[in-house]
């Protein structure tokens, strides 16, 4: 059954790691800025003066847009949330885009942060076994590890719910080591390309816009990942982010910098908006 496995991630939510709240327990943070196209080759990572200065002046825009959205999430009555937490992985979960997927990358929901739930796929993805499998496609799975409070996150890939471990805080994220004590494989190490990638925020807008929490972890992800990406020459993957209706704001609303990494397509309790080229293609 779908939803089975999901209940054990929910009792979790709390508990489970979402880089975003990596912000606020090592208080480190990531310039904002102007914007950027869907699809852009990744910038140099030598500083550009002027880039930060106009990063800086945004800070106190993205500062009040964080609070402005923590308190909409705030106001949403938890039966709302539900239901919309509902909706958003049934459209996943029903995907040709999700079953087809071979590989991908998805962050772990947690509640007090009012993030959109991912029990329910992490829970799917996770009780797949050959003999299940019949006309699906096996899939790899990796979740996010923060390393440092340098904006640095790794993916690691796990197959089981006994693969996360609490950490000092007592926050679940995979282990390092798995259990025959081999190094838990790196996306950014592995043989295969991800295809998906599932994405956290606070805001998002129609044009791909997306506001995270301030830490900078994804977006720096992201970013290299991209850059793997082109130089194995794999297709880039999808990057979807799942979002509330409260989360949907007005275009230009949200600032952007050159650091900042759009997402190419939303899915929300009404369905998947398309925003990207290869979105559009894809989904």
């Amino acid at each position: 059954m779908r939803g089975e496995g999901g209940g054990v991630l929910k009792k979790a939510a709390c508990l489970l790691m979402t880089t975003d709240l990596a912000f606020l327990l090592f208080s480190s943070s990531l310039p904002p800025s102007a914007a950027v196209p869907l699809r852009r080759v990744a910038s140099s990572s030598i500083p550009n003066p002027s880039v930060a200065m106009a990063d800086a002046e945004m800070q106190p825009q993205k500062r009040a847009l964080r609070t402005q959205i923590r308190r909409a999430l705030k106001a949403v009555s938890p039966a709302q949330r539900a239901q919309e937490d509902s909706a958003i992985q049934n459209f996943v979960l029903d995907s040709s885009w999700f079953q087809s997927s071979k590989g991908l990358c998805a962050y772990l929901s947690c509640e007090t942060l009012r993030e959109v739930d991912t029990s329910r796929i992490i829970a799917e993805v996770l009780k797949m076994s050959d003999a299940e499998l019949d006309m699906q496609i096996k899939k790899s799975l990796y979740v996010p590890r923060v390393e440092d409070k340098n904006s640095h996150m790794r993916m690691l890939k796990i197959s089981t719910i006994n693969d996360l471990v609490a950490n000092s805080m007592n926050i679940l994220e995979p282990s390092p080591i798995d259990a025959a004590q081999n190094a838990r494989e790196d996306v950014m190490l592995a043989n295969q390309p991800v295809d998906l990638l599932l994405l956290p925020g606070l805001a998002f807008d129609r044009q791909g816009r997306r506001l995270g929490r301030g830490g900078g972890y994804y977006d720096v992800f992201l970013k290299k990942y991209e850059e793997l990406a082109n130089l194995r020459k794999w297709k880039q993957p999808l990057r979807v982010a799942l979002a509330y209706s409260v989360q949907i704001l007005e275009e230009n609303v949200i600032p952007m910098s050159p650091t900042d990494i759009p997402v190419d397509a939303l899915v929300t309790a009404n369905g998947v908006i398309a925003i990207s080229s290869s979105a559009r293609e894809r989904l």
